[in-house]
């Protein structure tokens, strides 16, 4: 099954929904316009069940088919954006200061509307679907609020598959892998408290700021002394403040950053190595310091059957040349990971073509990848609850 006609038909209309989410984004779990755009497009559409503030602010459309019973499949879209100020220039540009849809969450909402617009329609499968709307993913977790909330016992979700746009990857590509996907997160947040003096006579102080530069460079040996060369960590320092004067040295300085792995167990050494470094460091200057280390969304773990399926999915979409099936991973964070513990599934990407990358002020997400995106969703859906 190539892409679908209707859905090419129907690129221009979700084109439109999409740049209409894009002019209006909103964040975390305060996407109250979103989810409300959401549920009136799946009421019109005419889904035997619209259900609301599911893990807050989540929405989820039920569609039954028409050949039977069967079982529920879950369909998952992001509709959250990110504290970015928008500098693309378009037309349908952020209208919120500080606010813009820069990963394309506004086009997988698109998407999955338009699927579930043509599910309805059709019901061409038997069993249920389930349109998952999650706030959130942005890192307020809202994939796991849903999760919580009951979603899957709800609906009786037995299967679970989310997408995501990647630049660089071509317009009608799509790239996946079974097993770990997506990394690991986790965010610390270092202290430093010394003496504070006159910067003309550093020898009576404690230099935290001298203290918190060591550190910087110090937690770098975590992955590159520490864990095994072969295993993925990324340990980034993405915060450093201090002082406020030219000529006083300070009290405290604080570094904050963020830790990504693939393993629990190297999550772990992770950890570990940076309370015990931290601590070496406070005894060799005289100072304290204090670690807040926060694990966040675990290991996006790809279920094997699931993503063999998914993968045969896409190839009957785009082609099999045109379906990377051992993707390496990416370090990136992604909560429906938590959806993946919760039940089998699968994640995977589609080509969003040459853009700006994610999380940038100039991306955008390409409304040319819409008729793939819908034409893979329904065939999901198709071929998981055939008669």
């Amino acid at each position: 099954m190539p892409i679908l006609n209707r859905a090419a038909e129907m690129q221009q209309e979700i084109a439109g929904w999409r740049r209409h989410l894009h002019q209006n984004p909103e964040l975390n779990f305060d996407v109250f316009k979103t989810a409300a755009f959401v549920a009136e497009k799946l009421k019109e559409f005419g889904c035997d069940e619209v259900a609301t503030g599911i893990g807050r602010t989540g929405v989820v459309g039920v569609i039954r088919g028409r050949l039977g019973q069967g079982p529920a499949i879950g369909l998952r879209a992001d509709m959250d954006a990110l504290p970015i100020n928008e500098i693309t220039g378009k037309p349908y540009a952020s209208t919120t200061p500080n606010t813009m849809h820069a990963c394309g969450h506004d086009g997988h909402t698109a998407m999955l509307l338009g699927a579930a617009k043509y599910l309805a329609e059709t019901r061409n499968f038997a069993g249920s679907v389930a349109v998952i709307f999650q706030p959130a993913e942005e890192g307020g977790g809202g994939g796991n609020e849903m999760v919580k909330d009951g979603m899957m016992d709800r609906f009786g979700i037995e299967k679970v598959f989310g997408m995501h746009n990647m630049p660089s990857l071509p317009v009608g590509h799509f790239a996946i892998r079974p097993g770990p996907i997506m990394a690991a997160t986790a965010e610390f947040t270092i202290r430093v408290k010394g003496r504070g003096g006159h910067a003309a006579m550093p020898n009576t102080t404690i230099d935290p700021i001298v203290i918190a530069s060591h550190l910087v460079a110090a937690l770098q040996t975590i992955p590159s002394r520490n864990a095994d060369p072969v295993e993925a960590l990324v340990v980034s320092v993405t915060k450093f403040h201090a002082g406020d004067a030219y000529n006083v040295i300070p009290e405290e300085a604080e570094i904050a950053g963020t830790v990504r792995t693939l393993k629990k167990e190297v999550a772990n050494l992770a950890e570990k190595r940076m309370r015990e470094i931290c601590a070496g460091l406070a005894a060799t200057y005289c100072a304290e310091i204090a670690v807040d280390y926060d694990a966040n969304y675990p290991v996006t773990f790809n279920h094997a059957e699931e993503t063999a399926f998914a993968s045969d999915v896409a190839a009957s979409v785009a082609g099999e040349a045109q379906v990377i099936r051992a993707m390496p991973p990416v370090m990136g964070g992604e909560d429906f990971s938590y959806m993946l513990e919760a039940r089998p599934g699968a994640f995977i990407f589609i080509g969003n073509g040459e853009s700006a990358s994610l999380h940038h002020p100039a991306y955008d997400f390409n409304d040319e990848v819409i008729p793939h995106g819908i034409s893979y969703w329904v065939k999901i859906a198709e071929t998981a609850l055939a008669a």
